[in-house]
């Protein structure tokens, strides 16, 4: 987390949630005190956009175990997690950012 670097972070996490081997969210009930989770499930591995509805729920499902105003939305990691980066183009990339946006407006509010 920004803030904490070479240290663990006591404030909250980032998780990787944009495949089926992240798992389900069942491990974020041994999540303690009022920690934040940003939920990666927009993948930037896959000019693919999400499906708004499916992460929508998926931070439902999140919701189980963590109450909702902990809980955050994010791209699972940056769009050159490699050396040679990943095959998304700049536009690819400007919409899942926006689709990101577009979701935390709808779950979160303005």
């Amino acid at each position: 987390m920004p803030g904490c670097p070479g240290r663990r972070c006591r404030c909250g996490n980032y998780l990787e949630f944009d495949d089926e081997r992240s798992g389900g969210f069942a491990p974020l009930a041994k999540v303690s005190g009022d920690k934040k989770i940003v939920l990666g499930l927009i993948t930037t591995k896959s000019p693919r956009l999400e499906s708004k509805a499916a992460v929508i729920a998926r931070i439902h499902e999140a919701e189980k175990y963590i109450p909702l105003d902990r809980l955050y939305l994010s791209p699972q990691c940056g769009f050159a997690s490699c050396e040679i980066g990943n095959k998304l183009t700049e536009e690819e990339q400007w919409a899942k950012l926006a689709l990101v946006k577009e979701i935390a407006e709808t779950v979160w509010g303005k």
